[in-house]
């Protein structure tokens, strides 16, 4: 693989996209590459990404099931696919959630699209696994829940869900527009001193489709400043404090719903 040393290659300029693949056809192809071109548009770099792109590679490289990572800079456009990380055993356990010390930047537009610099979600994601968790939960600078690591968020109360709105600091997710498109969804600013309220919560991406949320857990010193530690919380002798959601009906439904869309 010829990769020239362009500033995506020096310093990050440069947008990507993960797709799943199923049977053969990768899933919101659409979304995908309308969000592609759309940061390479923001980015200054006048390419764009068609689906004759995608056909072309899958045509001389056949896949039925796996994830396909496109990832342009000024000077590249490099396809590549590997395994699907998730498996059964992921959704019956779920995954739980440590707030990351790290705020997530609102006012930033790379905070919107899926920068080649991605660094600081890779490195909280892997100190998230390290500590014991699946998925790293960002705070914005004004103390609101915006997004995990890679995954976008969901909560219910009721009969209602509730995810967090843009302006919070979030990459619109391909999964989290196909729910917000199909079922009723209200977007807001939600607190952590909220997060008590809520009866189940669930944690979407491409490659996951939509994953049950066991639990939310605020380690010492996380998001100092911003992010209070809820006294609503269930607190350990660790000074961790600690939300745990049972509820995992709505999540499981709406994932099957989407297996369903994705097999049609």
């Amino acid at each position: 693989m010829n990769i020239k040393l362009d500033d995506g290659f020096s310093f990050g300029l440069g947008a990507f996209e993960t797709i799943c693949v199923s049977c053969g056809v990768p899933v919101l192809l659409d979304s995908h590459l309308e969000r592609l071109n759309g940061a390479l548009k923001m980015l200054g770099i006048d390419k764009t990404v068609n689906r004759s792109t995608i056909s072309g590679y899958l045509s001389k490289n056949p896949v039925s099931q796996g994830a396909l990572k496109i990832s342009v800079s000024r000077e590249n456009t490099i396809i590549a696919v590997r395994e699907n990380p998730y498996n059964d055993s992921d959704y019956t356990k779920g995954f739980s959630l440590v707030v990351s010390e790290t705020l997530r930047n609102e006012t930033s537009p790379l905070t919107y699209i899926k920068s080649l610099n991605y660094a600081e979600n890779i490195l909280e994601k892997r100190k998230a696994a390290s500590l014991g968790y699946e998925e790293a939960l960002f705070f914005n600078t004004r103390g609101a829940l915006a997004e995990g690591s890679s995954t976008n968020i969901f909560l219910q109360k009721g009969n209602r869900l509730y995810t967090p709105a843009l302006s919070c600091g979030l990459l619109n997710g391909t999964i989290r527009k196909y729910i917000l498109e199909r079922y009723p969804v209200q977007e807001t600013c939600i607190y952590s001193a909220e997060l008590a309220a809520y009866d189940e919560v669930f944690v979407t991406n491409s490659l996951l489709g939509i994953m049950p949320v066991t639990g939310i857990t605020f380690r010492n010193g996380d998001a100092t400043g911003s992010v209070k530690h809820p006294q609503s919380a269930e607190r350990r002798d660790s000074g961790e404090y600690s939300f745990n959601y049972a509820g995992r009906e709505t999540a499981m439904e709406i994932l099957d719903e989407y297996h369903a869309y994705i097999r049609r």
